[in-house]
């Protein structure tokens, strides 16, 4: 029997996905807030050709306080750690790790960006270095949301995903649709932030 793979729809069915930043060349992911380990908690993010692009794999409880973001091959891309605040204070910091060809990211030595909730319905994403900011609009719903970029355009969207018939998926398959100029590992690293926040994984 063939395997079935996960595929996302095209871009158009998603109404979010219409206000991107570039209406060509979009990238389209389907994520699955489900580790595909037994007993594990995470997320898998699929490509449009329905293999495994990344993976979140926590073996402690939802919500940790530390996740790392792999590729297909298992090497670390990104480090995610949730501060020791409450409430509004609460802030989670990346790390971008420089993958060593076995699995184990060698981490760099300044966060990449931090993420804090901002208000009731957003997040604010300040880049280290560069100081460039995001927000991210509607994150305490876990799977309806947009992270806008400091011209007030979306560079990406995240929403249930649909079937070809019209047949809306249940909130753990979303469909996320990321702009052309957009930095993907960036985009995908705030999707699993925004996880976290949810303690979906």
């Amino acid at each position: 029997m063939a395997k079935t793979k996960i595929q996302p729809l095209p871009a158009s069915v998603d109404k979010e996905c219409q206000s991107l930043q570039c209406e060509q060349n979009q990238a389209v992911y389907t994520v699955w807030m489900k580790s595909l380990l037994f007993n594990g908690n995470g997320c898998t993010v699929f490509a449009a050709d329905g293999h495994v692009a990344f993976r979140v794999d926590n073996y402690g409880c939802r919500g940790g306080r530390e996740v790392f973001f792999v590729d297909c091959a298992g090497n670390t891309l990104i480090r995610i750690q949730r501060k020791s605040f409450i409430g509004m204070f609460r802030r989670w910091e990346a790390c971008r790790c420089a993958g060593d060809g076995e699995g184990l990211g060698e981490e760099t030595a300044t966060p990449w960006f931090r993420v804090r909730k901002a208000d009731k319905n957003g997040a604010a994403v300040t880049m280290h270095g560069t100081g460039g900011k995001y927000r991210i609009d509607g994150c305490p719903r876990k799977s309806d949301y947009k992270i806008i970029g400091a011209d007030g355009a979306a560079v990406a969207a995240i929403g249930r995903k649909q079937t070809a018939s019209g047949v809306v998926l249940g909130e753990d398959v979303l469909t996320l649709t990321v702009g052309s100029e957009a930095d993907h590992l960036l985009v995908l690293g705030l999707v699993v932030v925004c996880g976290l926040m949810n303690r979906c994984l």
